[in-house]
């Protein structure tokens, strides 16, 4: 008996794990998107984001950690043993303003370490706060290089067999039919983030953008940070990550639900850098935003899906589909601990261990 047939739709970071994972256990899998690593779309998020291990944008309670539990020893794996990956360890430093204490959001930020104990951390002494800020707590974490980091999952997927197409499908019923060995796949794997809004046989309302804007500088931060709140409004954010392999540093940010726009905003631009500079001056060596050298403004779409993450089995017109999308702003950070319950629900909708027949 050969190995089964599984088409995976979407070539995001969630769904690239899942092919990868999927290749592991002796599955045979085609990856079928409309968008690859390589691409800039705004229908495609993953190459947009920072991206970090910051637990700051859990969004799934408690499932959402035990996924992010499961999915930092990977990643930090592949920063101590595998470079080629464009993952690197950077000190964090969070601060909380003492005008935002009290308020739910700084709770937030005081809370979050607490659901992530395998994370380091120790309070930052209170001689080394600047005015304004209340507390603040540093701990190392990792950065991913999305350019280089995209790629190199694919490059290991397609070692394991892994054939890559371009596809666009109206309904999600339609993937069975692309697998690269077979007219009729065993299974579809759903990993179609935002577009699971519009797909055909899913179409989830519960989905919907979570806009992001960032400017990418060369600048070297030499540090991640993150801080409680900003002036500029409740949907604004400042954060600040340099990415491994001379990806540059980036500059955010926002937190707009329900905002499409693609283009960004020269406003916000500015204001990300005014506040960048401010939290962390040895960007510019304590000068103005002038001194600030653009790589690039960005936005992207973060999946969020009001209700939490979908991951679940259905048969939808006959097809055995499992669904995994809506991870909003924790893609990377929840990738391999959802992607492995991903793999314990194929195994169980196609009564096998998993493993290839040879």
């Amino acid at each position: 008996m050969g190995s089964q047939n599984i088409v995976v739709v979407g070539a995001g970071v969630i769904g690239l794990t899942t092919a990868l994972l999927l290749s592991r256990e002796g599955y045979s899998v085609t990856v079928a998107a409309k968008h690859m690593p390589g691409d800039y779309d705004i229908e495609y998020a993953s190459p947009w984001a920072g991206a970090n291990y910051v637990p700051l944008m859990t969004v799934s309670g408690d499932r959402a950690h035990e996924w992010e539990k499961h999915t930092w020893p990977v990643l930090r794996n592949l920063a101590q043993s595998h470079p080629e990956a464009g993952i690197h360890f950077q000190p964090t430093r969070i601060f909380v303003r003492t005008k935002d204490v009290g308020s739910a959001k700084a709770q937030k930020f005081i809370d979050a370490l607490g659901h992530h104990p395998w994370l380091t951390w120790k309070n930052i002494p209170e001689h080394e706060l600047r005015p304004g800020i209340q507390s603040g707590v540093e701990f190392e974490s990792v950065c991913i290089n999305t350019a280089i980091y995209l790629p190199w999952l694919v490059s290991q997927c397609l070692r394991n067999g892994v054939v890559f197409k371009r596809a666009v499908f109206d309904h999600v019923g339609d993937a069975a039919s692309v697998h690269h060995a077979s007219n009729s796949a065993d299974l579809v794997v759903n990993c179609t983030g935002l577009s699971a809004r519009k797909l055909g046989g899913v179409e989830d309302q519960a989905m919907t953008p979570i806009r992001g804007q960032v400017v990418v500088v060369r600048n070297d931060a030499h540090a991640m940070y993150s801080i409680s709140g900003t002036d500029d409004g409740s949907d604004e954010l400042a954060y600040i990550m340099t990415r491994a392999a001379g990806g540059g540093t980036i500059l955010g940010g926002c937190y707009q639900e329900g905002n499409w726009d693609s283009q960004p905003d020269p406003n916000l631009a500015v204001r990300i850098m005014e506040r960048a500079v401010a939290l962390c001056p040895n960007l510019t060596k304590g000068k103005g935003i002038e001194h600030l050298s653009i790589i690039r403004h960005g936005v992207g779409l973060r999946p969020l899906r009001r209700g939490g993450t979908r991951l679940e089995k259905e048969i939808i017109r006959g097809v055995r589909v499992v669904h995994c999308y809506g991870h909003a702003g924790a893609g990377y950070q929840s990738s391999y601990g959802s992607c492995q319950e991903v793999i314990s629900l194929v195994q169980q909708v196609l009564k096998t261990d998993g493993r290839a027949h040879l």
